[in-house]
């Protein structure tokens, strides 16, 4: 092994990350696409709303999945359904930035 393999260390401690509620583990994307699925967009969709590619989020729904110990964009779309909706709409955006919904309806 390497020195830095033996420097690596969480970025919590086990302790706190099992106190943690699953959708916490998200990053910022990751809850912004789970609240995109939620409101029934398609991955297309998601990806011109967001200016990536399809394949961009399907990474990010597997992660998703993965970390939810989810199977599909049904489940998702329940889990998020279950867990406060319309609070999964995603983060804010950028300053300057429109809302998702607003780009694909065509704000500018």
């Amino acid at each position: 092994m390497d020195g830095n393999a033996l420097s690596w260390r969480p970025r919590c401690s086990p302790r706190s990350r099992s106190n943690m509620q699953p959708r916490d583990r998200l990053t910022p994307k990751e809850f912004t696409v789970a609240g995109l699925v939620w409101e029934g967009l398609t991955n297309r969709e998601i990806a011109r709303s967001l200016g990536t590619t399809e394949q961009v989020v399907k990474n990010y729904l597997r992660s998703t999945f993965d970390k939810l110990g989810l199977w599909s964009r049904l489940e998702l779309a329940l889990y998020v359904a279950a867990h406060g909706g319309a609070n999964w709409r995603g983060l804010a955006p950028p300053p300057g930035e429109p809302p998702a919904q607003a780009k694909l309806q065509g704000a500018p």
